[in-house]
């Protein structure tokens, strides 16, 4: 058995998402912050748009990822 060196959900991407006490996602009401477990950067949003925006802007500043067999 051969394991593969490239992990398919590398921890530098694991998030710890922390929905406001007023967020109600029932009625499209979406605010909180996001934060990146490895680096400790935190994003306040207050949209689903302004969430996906800060995984995006998290993502494009993480370092370069070995390329690994998909």
């Amino acid at each position: 058995m051969t394991l593969n060196p490239f992990a398919s959900h590398p921890s530098g991407r694991s998030y710890v998402l922390k929905l406001h006490r007023d967020a109600q996602p029932q009625q499209g009401l979406l605010l909180g912050r996001l934060e990146n477990l490895r680096s400790g950067q935190r994003y306040e949003f207050r949209s689903a748009d302004e969430l996906l925006a800060c995984l995006a802007c998290d993502l494009a500043n993480e370092p370069e990822l070995p390329a690994g067999p998909r």
